[in-house]
């Protein structure tokens, strides 16, 4: 199934995404984890690639043996830098063949090595160069990043706005953010892209903050802003890592809540691998969702 057709139907969802194992010998764990993620069957669940491609072979395993197993859409990730077109075009079919229907078409991290090569060689620059390609294959649903608070290589919002209205001219059916812990910077964008001609479903992105060190972590990776009365939470339970899981749980919780009660319908959720916060998360909602977990 096709998943701008899940974000089309006017319906309540949740989908979480995960990420494959970064080596062989943690493929079994990280795969039990997935799988149990999976077995929650939300509206779709969303499988990572890591940097360069590292991961890109455990991102089609992982996402053809939910898909087969549960019955659950897969989004699987495909990453273009410093890749060559053989390479992204072996890729694209791969997926083909394996009956994975929807990618996230993303640039992918700049890792330090690749910051200091020659990036004039390379056959994909941006996210559009292969959301180009894949879209002239007619048959996959194609997703793209965004970033409400600006991506950290765009110079101001304008011109970010007008990067991502080039994507899904170019083919993207519908976006999702980067980690967002504030809900009122989201609904600001939502409203500057409709204003300029984005009319494409737009997922947030939520992520559970579940231990104080995940705090600065995700700062850094992705410049989100913290509010402050979450910074409080971290400040009060962030020693107890059981009080700590249940602040995350809670809050991400309200966010998402706050997120349906604004007509948003769809929310993505940054699972981190983890699946008691994920099932925590829907047990929340199981009312709301109209589910029993």
């Amino acid at each position: 199934m096709k998943i701008v057709d899940i974000l089309n139907d006017g319906k309540m969802s949740l989908s979480f995404e995960v990420f494959p194992p970064k080596k062989e010998a943690t493929f079994d764990s990280v795969k039990n984890a997935i799988d149990e993620i999976t077995a929650l069957n939300p509206s779709f669940m969303s499988v990572t690639y890591g940097a360069g491609g590292g991961t890109s072979q455990y991102t089609l395993d992982v996402a053809k043996s939910m898909q087969d197993k549960y019955k659950v859409p897969m989004l699987a990730h495909l990453t273009c830098v410093s890749s060559d077109r053989d390479t992204v075009h072996q890729r694209i079919q791969d997926m083909k063949d394996n009956g994975i229907e929807n990618v996230m078409a993303l640039r992918g991290d700049l890792t330090p090595e690749l910051e200091a090569s020659d990036r004039s060689k390379w056959d994909y620059k941006h996210a559009i160069d292969l959301i180009e390609e894949i879209k002239q294959e007619d048959y996959f649903c194609i997703g793209a990043a965004c970033y409400p608070e600006v991506h950290p290589e765009s110079p101001n919002q304008k011109i970010d706005i007008q990067h991502i209205k080039e994507k899904v001219d170019a083919g993207a059916d519908f976006l999702t953010t980067q980690m967002v812990f504030d809900n009122n910077l989201f609904f600001n964008f939502l409203y500057k892209i409709r204003e300029a001609g984005i009319t494409v479903p737009v997922l947030p992105g939520i992520m559970p903050i579940t231990n104080a060190v995940q705090v600065e972590r995700a700062i850094k990776l992705s410049g989100a802003f913290m509010p402050q009365r979450f910074k409080a939470m971290v400040d009060k339970f962030g020693s107890n890592p059981a009080a700590m899981k249940q602040v995350g749980i809670a809050y991400a919780t309200e966010q998402i809540m706050d997120l349906y009660a604004n007509g948003i319908t769809n929310v993505h959720v940054y699972s981190m691998n983890k699946p008691d916060i994920a099932l925590g998360i829907q047990k929340n909602l199981s009312n709301i969702l109209g589910r029993e977990y």
